[in-house]
């Protein structure tokens, strides 16, 4: 049986999540990072994070105004991002809400941060594609110029460049194209927001998250309907447009980071055939913090479909983006308890 509320997914995997790599001393390579499982091996270490993230930044080549990207320490970058990020989870944890601003605060100044920041819009499959200003940041000495320029002073984003790309179905996808500067910004203020994204997320979400792939949510369903117990009907749904109507006033509230630049993002606007265009509603596909702001969005469907249900109803429900499904004992369960639910 299958229920679309119509349209095709909105959440075609446009632009690549790059989590942050972990240095092999520190802990060993798994399939999934979890940010628990680091905060459990980082209480066991010698070396505490307050220690690590307070750590001069010398080895980075910075002197004044300057930076050199050829001898960036690039493991000492990782390391240091990934110290305040642990740090921020644990403040997450003990409900230390101020103390988890502070040190995103701290994230997103840090010379590691906006360096990794630059590194990631510059070495993905969108780097040789301009934004409004039709720049693009080609040359060691370019890179080095925009991670000394990633500033919260003075910051104003550029609107959003409209392109079109085809769909498996024939329709045109229309993507939003953020100028390099905003991409950088973006991304630099994603390592401040994905270790409360992921700590808070749905446990059986897998679209657009860091070690995790459409694989592991096919292993999930498998695992969950395999068995000779298992339930025997899935409801399978798409949400219409879910980039395009999430609701500014909704995120502005609730997505733990700092206000001012989320709403500048937001009420950007974009440039769609040489002409203005406001944007009321929705995040852009094509925006390196978009997926997160959709996931965000949608967490907490998990939890409040199984609240209403009890074990014997055999109810699951397993997430990538704005696609999911919702298994049940019965036909009569899915079609007349989860739409009641979703309409209530």
């Amino acid at each position: 049986m299958r229920v679309e509320e119509g349209g095709g997914s909105e959440c075609r995997p446009v632009m690549g999540r790059i989590g942050i790599e972990a240095v092999s001393r520190h802990y060993p390579a798994r399939k999934r990072a979890d940010f628990r499982q680091v905060l459990l091996h980082e209480n066991h270490c010698d070396t505490s994070t307050e220690n690590c993230a307070e750590e001069p930044q010398s080895e980075h080549a910075c002197s004044g105004s300057s930076f050199d990207w050829r001898d960036t320490n690039w493991s000492d970058c990782h390391r240091r991002v990934r110290s305040l990020q642990v740090r921020i989870v644990k403040a997450w944890q003990e409900g230390k809400r101020r103390k988890v601003k502070t040190l995103q605060r701290m994230l997103v100044r840090s010379l590691s941060g906006k360096a990794l920041a630059v590194r990631r819009v510059t070495e993905n499959q969108g780097k040789r594609t301009p934004g409004v200003d039709g720049e693009t940041w080609s040359t060691p000495e370019a890179k080095s110029r925009a991670v000394l320029s990633l500033k919260r002073r003075g910051y104003q984003p550029r609107p959003l460049r409209r392109v079109y790309i085809p769909k498996s179905n024939g329709k045109m996808r229309p993507l939003g194209i953020p100028t390099m500067k905003d991409r950088a910004v973006q991304a630099l203020y994603l390592f401040a927001l994905d270790p409360v994204a992921e700590i808070t997320a749905d446990g059986n979400s897998f679209g657009f998250r860091p070690k995790r792939s459409a694989a592991d949510a096919l292993a999930k369903c498998f695992i969950n309907l395999a068995r000779s117990d298992s339930p025997q009907w899935v409801l399978e749904g798409d949400i219409k447009g879910c980039f395009d109507n999430i609701s500014h006033d909704w995120l502005l509230a609730h997505i733990p980071m700092e206000r001012a630049i989320l709403r500048k993002w937001l009420k950007a606007g974009l440039i769609d055939q040489q002409a203005f265009r406001p944007t009321e509603a929705g995040t852009p596909q094509g925006g390196i913090i978009s997926p997160v702001l959709a996931n965000m969005t949608l967490d907490g469907l998990e939890a409040e479909i199984r609240k209403h249900f009890r074990q014997p109803d055999k109810v699951h429900v397993i997430r990538y983006a704005d696609d999911f499904i919702v298994t049940g004992r019965s036909k009569e369960l899915l079609e007349n308890e989860i739409n009641l639910h979703e309409c209530s």
